[in-house]
């Protein structure tokens, strides 16, 4: 009995916590204020797989706190965090680019794509093949990033 009370309260915690975490224009999950979930952004271009960043190499950008593996990849992102940054705030790819009008927050930072020079993170394995057509992506995201600034 307390046990499901605790769940559920966590639950209804969660709730809460997804409206103001996620709002805003980077996904920061549900707790915190760290972006895609402390994930290096730079690495995916870098190293060519994901990588936990750190703690030590954190840099602000767009009210969010984003982690990187190194000294080195930090001040690449803060030279130019645009060419970083992944889509859609790092909101699941294929949520923006279904046409519900909705971002997924949990998303896999395992789970991505580079295409065209741009990074996209999902937030399951079926988004890597074959990749949605980003033209509505970016069509969605317009509107999806308007609401969320506004929560």
């Amino acid at each position: 009995m307390i046990f499901r009370s605790v769940m559920r309260a966590a639950a209804i915690a969660g709730l809460f916590a997804c409206g103001y975490a996620a709002a805003g224009e980077v996904n920061t999950g549900y707790f915190g204020n760290v972006a895609i979930e402390g994930y290096d952004t730079v690495a995916y271009f870098t190293d060519g797989k994901p990588v936990k960043g750190s703690d030590k190499f954190a840099y602000d950008w767009l009210g969010a706190t984003w982690l990187f593996a190194s000294d080195q990849h930090r001040n690449l992102f803060a030279a130019s965090p645009i060419s970083y940054a992944p889509q859609y705030g790092g909101f699941c790819a294929d949520g923006v680019s279904d046409g519900k009008g909705h971002a997924q927050v949990n998303i896999e930072p395992t789970t991505w794509q580079i295409v065209n020079g741009k990074l996209y993170l999902a937030a399951s394995a079926e988004f890597v093949d074959p990749p949605l057509p980003r033209d509505k992506g970016n069509e969605n995201w317009k509107r999806i990033k308007a609401k969320l600034l506004t929560q």
